[in-house]
């Protein structure tokens, strides 16, 4: 994946400065803001690892990411800001498919760290447990349910920058709640909306590439910069790898980084929507209409979702929020 240096949203207030509560009880025990205690690694994001915490006050389990406090670039911070603009961190928060957000603090005298609400496993995770074959009312419904978050986060003004199976995830089997699809790891996102001018961000290109090579959209391999477009063709070539099991342009033999872009982006142009999407004509559709958004256009998303949703309808199928993976 292609790393970025990232710098805080402009006109986002800084989260409130390191505090001297976090502790450290001994040796083997770390808290986050007095009140979270630092577990073992469960998994890694686009800048840090991930840890299982536990909140002292109610031993209730929680998300703990950390980063060295000695990073020659910072990105927690940076994190927190994007989750503070989406909302995620009021006591309020009902943000539906974003997680929520504690506190960003020290985590004893080596981390920073950012408390989230602990999640299940990832669209990828629940691919393999399925044996990488979902039903084509659970990619619908997929279809449907992370369009629904990717709108919320546009809303606000952030494009994410990222797409893939991985930074979806579901809620915990344990809350009832592995029917709810959550959009994670903001570390890529950008503001579209300039804070100060409540203006689009201007159109560039040689732009460096950000995001995941496999899912990322044709003008951001051509360097151009990404808006709201690019996010909704790299969902379109999401559900085409859930669908499919893999993507054309998979496996390719390549010497290097640079050139595993390039010979996948010139994959990606050289391939008719028709061949991609296959025995699937509402994805067709889809890719067809997020490939001819202008770079400042607004997608109409409403009219996205009713390609799926009339896809469901025509197979026989409702948006039950019953998936292939739920309660097994």
């Amino acid at each position: 994946m292609a790393q970025q240096k990232k710098t805080t949203i402009p006109g986002i207030s800084q989260p409130p400065s390191l505090t001297q509560k976090t502790l450290v009880r001994s040796s083997k025990t770390i808290l986050v803001d007095a009140h979270y205690k630092l577990g073992k690694k469960i998994g890694k994001g686009n800048f840090g690892e991930v840890r299982i915490g536990k909140d002292i006050r109610n031993n209730e389990d929680v998300a703990i990411k950390t980063e060295p406090i000695t990073a020659k670039i910072p990105q927690l911070m940076f994190e927190y800001n994007i989750y503070r603009q989406l909302g995620a961190t009021d006591k309020t928060h009902k943000m539906k498919g974003i997680p929520k957000v504690y506190c960003y603090k020290l985590a004893g005298t080596q981390y920073n760290a950012l408390v989230l609400e602990l999640l299940g496993p990832s669209l990828e995770d629940l691919f393999n447990a399925c044996e990488r074959k979902f039903t084509l009312k659970t990619i619908l419904m997929i279809a449907i349910h992370t369009l629904h978050r990717i709108e919320t986060v546009h809303e606000k003004g952030i494009v994410f920058r990222d797409i893939k199976p991985e930074n979806f995830v579901v809620g915990r089997n344990l809350m009832k709640k592995d029917n709810i699809i959550y959009i994670i790891d903001f570390g890529l996102a950008k503001e579209y909306i300039d804070h100060k001018t409540k203006k689009h961000i201007p159109y560039r290109e040689k732009k460096n590439l950000t995001g995941t090579a496999r899912y990322m959209s044709i003008n951001t391999h051509l360097g151009k910069e990404q808006s709201r477009r690019d996010d909704l063709e790299s969902l379109g070539h999401m559900y085409m790898y859930l669908a499919r099991g893999s993507l054309p342009w998979q496996g390719l033999k390549v010497q290097n980084a640079k050139e595993r872009f390039q010979k996948i982006g010139e994959m990606k142009k050289n391939t008719p929507i028709e061949s991609l999407c296959d025995g699937y004509p509402e994805m067709a559709e889809y890719m067809k209409y997020v490939r001819h958004l202008e770079f400042y256009e607004e997608p109409n998303y409403r009219f996205l979702r009713h390609i799926f949703t009339t896809a469901l309808h025509k197979n026989g199928f409702e948006d039950d929020q019953i998936f292939d993976w739920v309660d097994k």
